[in-house]
C-alpha cells in the first residue's frame, strides 16, 4: 500500500492563538509529507509493503529503523493533527474530566505534569497521556518519532493526547522557548477527540 498525506481538517491559519500558519504549512506539507516519502521507501519491495500502518507501528522493534522512525513519524502526525482545535473547550468534560481528577487530583495538576514531560523530554521526542495496560491514565514521553504503541516503548499503552515537541513544531515563533509553546498549546487541545479516544480504551 501507498502511505498518503491527511488532510488537517482546518486551516493552516486556524490555531494561530497557538502556533502560527507558517509553522502548520511547513510542518504539515514538509516535515510529515517526507516521513511519509521516506516511510513509502522503506518499505517498498519488502514483507512490509502490504502492511497497515498501526501493524508497522506496534512492531517497529522487528522493522528496521527508516520504518520505526518514519512509521512512528507518519502515525504521530496524522494522530497529532486531530487533537487540535479552534474551538477548544479548553478542558476536559464527563468522564474524562472525572479520571483526570481521580488520577492526578486536578486538572491544574494534570496540566503541569504532562508539560513537564514535554520540557523534560531531552532534544526531540512527544509528550502522551495514555490508557495504559491496567486501564488507568498515565502520563509517559517518548524520544524522536516513537511512540507507546510501539513494542519498543519503555511505557506501553495507548495514546489520548500527543504533543510533538520536535523544535520543527514550534521553533518559527517561540524559536528555543518550548515552555510558552506547550503553555499555548493547551488552548488548542481538542478535547472532543481525546474524551472519544478515553472511551475507545478505557
Amino acid at each position: 500500500m501507498s502511505f498518503t498525506l491527511p488532510d488537517l481538517g482546518y486551516d493552516y491559519n486556524a490555531l494561530e492563538v497557538a502556533v502560527d500558519a507558517q509553522t502548520m504549512e511547513i510542518h504539515h506539507t514538509k516535515h510529515h509529507q517526507t516521513y511519509i516519502t521516506n516511510l513509502n521507501n522503506a518499505v517498498a519491495g519488502t514483507e512490509n509493503e502490504d502492511k497497515d500502518l498501526i501493524d508497522l507501528v506496534k512492531n517497529a522493534g522487528s522493522t528496521s529503523p527508516a520504518v520505526r522512525n518514519n512509521g512512528g513519524g507518519h502515525w504521530n502526525h496524522s494522530f497529532f493533527w486531530e487533537l487540535m482545535t479552534a474551538d477548544s473547550m479548553g478542558a476536559p468534560q464527563g468522564e474524562l474530566a472525572d479520571q483526570i481528577k481521580s488520577t492526578f487530583g486536578d486538572f491544574d495538576t494534570f496540566k503541569t505534569q504532562f508539560t513537564q514531560a514535554g520540557l523534560t523530554r531531552f532534544g526531540s521526542g512527544w509528550a502522551w497521556l495514555i490508557v495504559n495496560g491496567e486501564g488507568k491514565l498515565q502520563i509517559t514521553s517518548t524520544p524522536n518519532q516513537d511512540n507507546p504503541l510501539m513494542d519498543v516503548a519503555e511505557v506501553k499503552g495507548s495514546p489520548i493526547l500527543g504533543l510533538d515537541v520536535w523544535e520543527h513544531a514550534y521553533y518559527l515563533r517561540y524559536q528555543n522557548r518550548r515552555p510558552d509553546y506547550i503553555n499555548a498549546w493547551w488552548d488548542v487541545v481538542n478535547w472532543n477527540k481525546v474524551s472519544e479516544l478515553y472511551q475507545n480504551y478505557k
